[in-house]
């Protein structure tokens, strides 16, 4: 983000504001942005929109992740977590799936810079996940298998030799992958076994053996760490539950499966602020919403349906701005992007859909600042 110095005369000022970039110019007023990427086979990129303080969206550019997407039609990377932000939001890494590799951007309020690209030392990437210097992904094709890597200097890859594990089945199907906040474990769903797997990070950045847990319901899908380090699992059993991880790796339930009230409950989003969480619900084309307690229980928001999108959206992923004022759903099936106002009591209001996006076509991973 750019800082301007505050010697400059007012004229000055108002001139070089004027003169900027509108995404610059975005991000000076402390406004954010929202990314989207194509997943195209040939030449995968990310939609760039300038958030604006209202929640409303502006088209501000395509840049390319110097690799490839695996094309598709409607959720082909089957994951979350496709294209992650920084929490300072200063880098945005994306999987390229069908290139074997993962890109490293330097974020301007609404523009990209590329920075990186490096192969992930397996196939398929689909998930992504980071706590600031270390970086895993998580490769999908084979047995499925985890990486990681230090971000180095201004936002390059540097890969942590000995860091590869592989999953604890064969045919996982893993789904989703994340650090905790204290940078101790390493989860991932494996959707086609019914397992919760848990490494430990060692401070070299390399990994323990995996650890399978059983998962509270079938079909774990996406795997999302609070603030305060417990884990909150949904998935395709369309229910929401969650879980201390012990220091053997073990998992502790804290609050057992709840249903969503919707289908296809295959994405969450935490706010910042670790009070609610909320799920996609692709199946109903809607959204739930969970109190999150201190100790990491749940607790459905009125009768659990917070919002909407219009019917047949295929809304297959959530973000949420880093003021924790606005969800946004990627609607790969319309190619449009959901835009939902958070209140204070959790509650949604639905605001707009922008369209513009290419319906049907592989779209995957939505990060917003």
């Amino acid at each position: 983000m750019i800082n301007l110095r505050f010697f400059f005369t007012a004229g000055l000022l108002a001139g070089a504001v004027l003169a900027m970039p509108l995404s610059r110019a975005a991000a000076q007023d402390g406004q954010g942005a929202v990314f989207v990427m194509t997943n195209a086979a040939s030449n995968n990129q990310i939609n760039a929109y300038i958030r604006r303080a209202d929640g409303s969206l502006e088209s501000s550019g395509s840049f390319a992740t110097g690799g490839n997407g695996s094309g598709g039609t409607v959720d082909p990377l089957h994951s979350q977590g496709s294209l992650t932000l920084s929490a300072d939001h200063r880098l945005l890494f994306a999987v390229n799936a069908g290139s074997g590799t993962i890109s490293s951007f330097a974020v301007d309020g609404a523009s990209l810079t590329l920075l990186d690209t490096e192969a992930t030392g397996g196939s398929s990437p689909v998930s992504i996940t980071q706590v600031g210097d270390l970086v895993y992904v998580l490769n999908s094709g084979g047995n499925g298998s985890v990486s990681g890597f230090q971000v180095i200097g201004n936002g390059h890859l540097r890969p942590i030799k000995d860091s590869t594990r592989t999953l604890s089945r064969t045919a996982s199907t893993p789904t989703d992958v994340a650090l905790s906040p204290n940078r101790q474990f390493l989860a991932v769903a494996e959707s086609a076994t019914n397992m919760i797997d848990v490494f430990r990070v060692y401070p070299n950045g390399t990994l323990s053996d995996v650890v399978a847990n059983p998962s509270a319901s079938a079909t774990p899908f996406d795997v999302a760490f609070t603030p305060s380090g417990a884990l909150i699992v949904d998935g395709t059993s369309n229910t929401i539950y969650s879980y201390q991880i012990e220091q053997n790796q073990s998992l502790k339930t804290i609050t057992g499966a709840l249903p969503t009230e919707g289908l296809a409950s295959c994405w969450n989003v935490i706010l910042p602020n670790g009070r609610f969480v909320y799920t996609d619900n692709a199946g109903t084309s809607n959204q739930s919403g969970f109190a999150i307690g201190a100790n990491g229980s749940l607790a459905p928001l009125g009768n659990t349906i917070v919002s909407s999108n219009p019917d047949n959206s295929g809304n297959l992923d959530i973000a949420v701005s880093s003021d924790g004022r606005f969800l946004y759903t990627l609607n790969a099936a319309t190619g449009s992007i959901g835009v939902f106002s958070v209140q204070r009591d959790g509650e949604v209001v639905d605001l707009d859909q922008v369209d513009g996006l290419p319906a049907a076509a592989g779209l995957n991973g939505i990060a917003a600042y």
